[in-house]
């Protein structure tokens, strides 16, 4: 699988943004404005001052309204807490918009379920932005792991940005690391080793959680998942065992910067092409129905 996208030949995908946060600005508004594939047309937040922060160096229009947004754009990207994403993502979705969605779709299964349907009724393309799917490391991993026969697989992803810093908002100190990292590992779980038939937790979300997954193929997992430890790094790692030498997938050398150019590509080929994306809402409702599951009795 390339990890450089082909050349652009179409027109750029006109993108509104939502939001205006940290992760907005960091992430979402400068990988919309680099182009080719997307340009960056529009910023609302309910904050007008740190919209007009967030738009200003890439000459994209402060939006007065969220429907303000929606008339300036062909595509809209979110980077808002869950509840609200739940809340404006349908509507984007009803007037045709293509849909970039962070993860988890909503802070409940009922709320994703609601953003999966309005996707699903609407034919709109979606895609999520589960990062590390979109660096070529992770993708030759996936690659490499539908060739191993796994009969089990430990991970983890830790950090200790929930005790303190611009990512230590209300919604994850709230719900933990279950909402917002489960998403991510389960993910690429469920993808190396094979589809999760059922998952158990034990712990405390906003602390430390251990989750056993059992997947279809007979084969047993556990993710350890945390944001609330004091560790040197973020620590993503995943390791397939099974009859040969085991597969071993580490973020620890990863450039985060390389993801974003083929996430835009991605969602822009979508876009252009109408064509499903494999991580799109049907996917994150699926990771929201096992987080579900996992959650501590």
């Amino acid at each position: 699988m390339t990890s450089t996208p082909a050349p652009w030949t179409h027109q750029p995908v006109e993108v509104g943004l939502v939001g205006a946060g940290p992760w907005a600005r960091a992430m979402h508004a400068r990988m919309l404005a680099a182009g080719p594939e997307t340009r960056l047309a529009a910023v609302w937040a309910r904050r007008p001052e740190a919209a007009q922060q967030t738009a200003a160096p890439y000459g994209a229009h402060v939006a007065a309204s969220f429907d303000d947004l929606l008339d300036r754009c062909e595509a809209v990207a979110f980077a808002v807490p869950p509840a609200v994403q739940a809340e404006l993502a349908p509507l984007a979705a009803k007037q045709g918009k293509a849909v970039l969605l962070e993860k988890p779709l909503g802070p409940d299964l009922t709320a994703a379920q609601r953003v999966a349907d309005a996707v699903a009724d609407a034919g709109v393309v979606s895609q999520l932005v589960l990062t590390k799917r979109y660096h070529p490391t992770t993708r030759a991993f996936l690659d490499t792991a539908r060739t191993v026969d796994v009969t089990g697989a430990r991970s983890c992803y830790l950090h200790g940005a929930f005790l303190g810093g611009d990512f230590a908002t209300g919604w994850r100190l709230e719900h933990g690391a279950l909402l917002d990292l489960g998403p991510h590992l389960l993910d690429l779980l469920d993808a190396a080793v094979g589809p999760i038939t059922h998952i158990r937790g034990a712990g405390d979300p906003r602390r430390w959680i251990e989750l056993t997954c059992e997947h279809a193929n007979g084969a047993v997992s556990q993710a350890s998942l945390s944001g609330a430890v004091d560790v040197p790094r973020v620590l993503t790692r995943v390791e397939l065992f099974g009859a040969r030498t085991p597969v071993v997938y580490d973020t620890a050398e990863l450039d985060h910067e390389e993801c974003w150019p083929i996430l835009r590509h991605d969602f822009a080929t979508a876009v252009r092409t109408r064509t499903p994306t494999e991580v799109d809402a049907r996917r994150g409702l699926y990771l929201q129905t096992l987080i579900e599951q996992a959650r501590p009795e």
